[in-house]
């Protein structure tokens, strides 16, 4: 599997014990948009996932938990994603599709979405960063910035 292909995490593992959990952060962003009616917060954990990893063959596996709440006055429905994926090397690939994990889910004021996904890199140590397509339900589209966060193996960083 390339690198920067993202996995669908849940349905990857359906089925299936839990991967072993190791390395856990925990991020979370509030996106001011043009308008304060267009609020979202994004809170993002991310897992290295060692049962799936092949360091020896280049192959680093992550897992990355998000949560999207709409703090915004308006509904709003998560219509594309579009992520920028670094590695270590500094190889940089983006990924662009519509909605996440096969949905395209529609948040009233307040509501949130969570779900897991996951990516591959060659190396034990990138960063992620993107934006998700949202539109309300008056057709005003607006941008929900997913800020950079990092992918590593355990005692990679200080």
């Amino acid at each position: 599997m390339p690198w920067n292909k993202t996995i669908d995490y849940a349905d990857h593992h359906r089925g299936e014990k839990r991967p072993q959990t190791i390395s856990q952060k925990l991020f979370s962003s509030i996106a001011m948009n043009d308008k304060p009616a267009h609020t979202t917060e994004i809170d993002i954990e991310t897992r290295y996932i060692i049962e799936q990893s092949e360091p020896e063959k280049e192959r680093f596996v992550f897992a990355y938990t998000i949560t999207i709440r709409n703090k915004g006055e308006t509904p709003a429905r998560l219509l594309r994603r579009h992520w920028i994926i670094t590695d270590g090397n500094g190889n940089v690939q983006e990924v662009n599709g519509e909605g996440v994990v096969g949905e395209q889910p529609y948040l009233k004021p307040g509501e949130g979405f969570r779900y897991t996904s996951g990516t591959v890199l060659p190396t034990p140590l990138g960063s992620m960063h993107g934006s998700y397509k949202m539109i309300t339900d008056d057709g005003h589209e607006f941008d929900a910035a997913i800020p950079t966060f990092t992918l590593s193996i355990p005692n990679t960083l200080h």
